[in-house]
């Protein structure tokens, strides 16, 4: 008998407790094993609901109970969540999580707890959602060196920025309207400013080689500054603007950055639209390989869940092995990444033309009608160089990079 305990009976608690209990025989079965959910941990009460009778206020029920062997965290937040989830490890009790923010902050030394005591901390869901991409990296993609990570790692800023361009609309009403729809929070900061894309991208890079990237090192910009008129530009261009979190090594250390990338139709992450997110990993030997589907969602991240609790049951007793050392990543500073820009500048063409070249060198200009402003792309320069030539010219109203 595997006895599971939740952390959190919210959005994804919950589904993990559907999941155990309508998949009960298919996930019996294949761990060789019954499985029940013995315990539910909320502050809440739940009368009528099916959890009512396994209900428990005080988490030391379950971390004292020697018969609980596999503890699900979907709590949320920092704190208690990293207090009790070590104390689980530590009693020798293997952790699934989905919760990124846990993972980003606290991942190499969770990992090392538990395999200390023989137990395992799984985070599948904490990335992709939905979306296998953390067990794949360990395992399917191991045999090779992983040369690049880029993807839509945020479904609310993926649907926000394809409503955009779908029907010509601003940012701040999408945004009103996802927020109706649920696909964004009351408070969006964290998406719409790319932190919870950061996170994610943190966690995936160090994953890939094994060390530790800290995701308060990376470099991260929202969505917040795109507008009606970049998107009408990346249409003349036949490119659309997403938001990438991405990584890239380069001879033996690695660039990261989060923010908005016009891409065109031959990048595979050009059509992955809505609320949808897509990894797309680029190894030495395998070449692209590209993950899709719900990046959020109860029951698409429940299922990651509930295969990270299969996996610690199949294994107890013994350690998952994932590869993520303390050992810092080596980062390229900043502001030696390269990159192609597009630029937006105030003023007309006359009035910035020879500015442009004086600053930026040969730029190639965009036009789509607007007479109070100048556009062009750049060639490849240093963010560097980019921001010397920006504050050089004073005017800049937006920029955007540039897949390449």
């Amino acid at each position: 008998m595997i006895n599971v305990s939740v952390l959190g009976y919210g959005t994804v608690g919950s589904g993990v407790v559907d999941i155990i209990r309508e998949n009960n025989e298919l996930i019996s079965g294949r761990i060789g094993q019954e499985i029940r959910t013995k315990y539910v941990l909320d502050l809440r009460d739940f009368p009528g609901d099916p959890v009512e009778d396994i209900l428990v206020h005080d988490f030391d029920i379950i971390k004292n109970d020697p018969e609980v062997q596999v503890v699900v965290e979907t709590m949320g937040g920092l704190h208690p969540a990293y207090e009790f989830v070590k104390a689980c490890l530590e009693q020798g009790k293997s952790v699934c999580t989905s919760n990124k923010a846990l993972v980003a902050d606290f991942g190499p030394e969770l990992i090392q707890t538990a395999k200390e005591h023989n137990a395992s901390f799984l985070f599948e869901a904490s990335v992709g959602g939905g979306i296998p991409i953390i067990r794949p990296l360990q395992s399917s993609l191991n045999p090779d060196e992983i040369l690049e990570i880029s993807g839509i790692l945020n479904g609310t800023t993926n649907y926000i920025l394809t409503e955009m361009t779908d029907k010509g609309s601003d940012f701040d009403s999408v945004l009103s309207d996802a927020q109706n729809l649920g696909y964004a929070e009351a408070d969006p900061t964290a998406d719409v400013e790319g932190h919870d894309a950061c996170r994610k991208i943190a966690i995936l890079t160090s994953l890939a080689y094994g060390k530790n990237l800290d995701f308060k090192d990376i470099y991260t910009e929202g969505i917040t500054n795109i507008t009606d008129r970049d998107i009408i530009y990346a249409g003349k261009l036949g490119a659309k603007v997403k938001i990438f979190g991405s990584s890239k090594e380069t001879g033996g250390r690695v660039s990261a950055m989060v923010a908005p990338v016009m891409i065109y139709p031959d990048n595979p992450l050009y059509s992955v639209d809505g609320v949808f997110n897509a990894i797309l990993v680029k190894g030495n030997m395998v070449g692209d390989v590209m993950f899709y589907g719900q990046g959020a969602g109860k029951l698409a991240t429940a299922s990651a869940v509930v295969s990270d609790v299969m996996e610690a049951a199949k294994n107890q007793g013994s350690t998952v092995e994932i590869q993520w050392s303390e050992e810092p990543l080596s980062l390229v500073p900043f502001s030696e990444n390269k990159n192609m820009f597009f630029v937006r500048v105030s003023g007309s063409k006359a009035d910035n033309e020879a500015k442009v070249k004086e600053f930026f060198g040969a730029v190639d200009a965009v036009d789509v009608g607007f007479n109070d402003e100048y556009a062009f792309i750049t060639e490849k320069m240093t963010e560097g160089d980019y921001q010397k030539a920006a504050d050089s010219m004073g005017n800049v109203i937006n920029k955007i990079r540039i897949s390449i």
